[in-house]
């Protein structure tokens, strides 16, 4: 964590973990704390990548392992036939140690306080204003406000609470935590029904299916024409990227910086994270330039993103829009194979190429895996056997020295520029 010389608090870095990869790469980055969900009761419960029960006690043990914090999310609305249920997940969650848990339902936030669980308070309690955070306080020892909120309000917050001695449950004063990276929502504070009024299946309930993210034409009913309005995606934000007054965003006095992305690649985790740690080491050493600046978005930019803006932060009433479909990052992984074996005494993996692809000395490559989070470096040599050669074809299974150990099992990719 970096601690701010002008208010002696700490700034944390919470990063997103939807796969055991992902945590690995966390935890590489140098995240303070990790989030992540456990089976159907938390806003990503529809993505791939999520655990179950069984994962808990192993998703903390690695990350108590490593000196961070488990934040759990359990932020949807919670019916009557799903309390039981619940109470089961926060039990294991304080029998296993997890730091908190995110929630938005007060049959949530009231259950864990009971049992003697930190709380934590998600956006989708579209906290704005003072009174909000004085009620929460009695649960909550951080707080997300509203997205929609401009840095000038989260201020205003952050001052009434020093000012007026605001706690929580710890005896600590209250933090505020804000989306500093990733997707945004088209609605307040993620609270839309379009998915739900569409296909039945509710955002609310973690089961959007994006359809805000895709082209529409609007549609004359008297005459049927049909236009598609200036070619753009106006129902889906641009991402939110805010590395370029992060500074502002400290002397705010906010003091949890949360990643969007749960549903997110490790290579993801691992860039975002490592770019924000950076420029919150920047502002606290005097480092923080446009040069850096500059360089940690040309690296934000070759990871999933629908192009950049700054929200609501900076005062904008109005939205940026994405002007295509998916990712507009400026680098792919391509799929090569998987590492067959990985020799320590002379750090070199062996890997057998399983696609068409051709690998040569010169490219590229991330590997990937559970226990090796995110690698990537150049390929200096390639070996067949013992015999360098110019390059690899599939079925090939060749060698290659590495900087950092990859493990049996994990995936290789390489790395190209995006052609956009």
């Amino acid at each position: 964590m970096y601690e701010s010389k002008e208010s002696e608090m700490k700034i944390e870095i919470m990063s997103p973990v939807g796969s055991y990869e992902s945590l690995t790469a966390a935890i590489q980055a140098g995240a303070d704390a990790v989030y992540f969900g456990i089976g159907n009761l938390n806003m990503r419960s529809r993505s791939a990548a999520n655990f179950t029960l069984d994962d808990l006690e192993r998703i903390c043990d690695i990350a108590h392992r490593a000196n961070i914090r488990t934040y759990l999310t359990v932020n949807t609305i919670i019916y009557n036939d799903e309390i039981d249920e619940m109470h089961r997940l926060v039990d294991a969650a304080k029998r296993v140690g997890v730091s908190a848990i995110i929630a938005s339902d007060l049959a949530v936030i009231t259950y864990a306080r009971s049992v003697g669980v930190e709380v934590h308070i998600s956006t989708q309690c579209n906290i704005s204003n003072i009174e909000a955070v004085r009620f929460y306080a009695q649960f909550a020892d951080v707080m997300v406000t509203a997205r929609e909120l401009p840095l000038s309000q989260v201020k205003e917050i952050t001052d009434f609470i020093r000012q007026n001695d605001i706690r929580g449950p710890k005896g600590e004063l209250v933090q505020i935590e804000i989306f500093a990276h990733g997707a945004l929502c088209m609605s307040v504070s993620g609270k839309c029904y379009l998915s739900l009024d569409n296909a039945g299946y509710s955002a609310n309930r973690g089961a959007c299916l994006q359809l805000c993210r895709r082209q529409y034409l609007v549609k004359d009913l008297e005459s049927d024409t049909e236009l598609v309005v200036d070619n753009k995606y106006i129902m889906s934000p641009k991402d939110l990227c805010t590395i370029d007054f992060l500074d502002k965003i400290v002397e705010s006095g906010v003091r949890v910086l949360k990643i969007e992305g749960r549903g997110r690649s490790a290579d993801y985790v691992r860039t975002v994270t490592e770019c924000y740690r950076e420029a919150v080491l920047a502002i606290a050493d005097g480092t923080y330039t446009p040069d850096r600046i500059a360089g940690w978005k040309e690296r934000l930019a070759t990871v999933f993103n629908r192009g950049f803006w700054d929200g609501y932060y900076l005062g904008r009433r109005l939205g940026e829009w994405t002007e295509g479909y998916g990712s507009q990052a400026t680098e792919k992984k391509v799929y090569l194979g998987l590492i067959k074996n990985y020799f320590t005494r002379i750090s070199v993996a062996e890997a057998l190429l399983q696609t068409a692809e051709t690998l040569r000395p010169g490219d590229e490559v991330m590997v990937m895996g559970e226990t090796t989070g995110v690698y990537r470096a150049t390929v200096e040599e390639l070996r067949l056997e013992r015999d360098p050669v110019a390059e690899v074809h599939q079925g090939d299974r060749f060698s290659f020295a590495t900087t950092a150990t990859v493990h049996r099992g994990d995936k290789l990719y390489k790395i190209v520029k995006s052609e956009l």
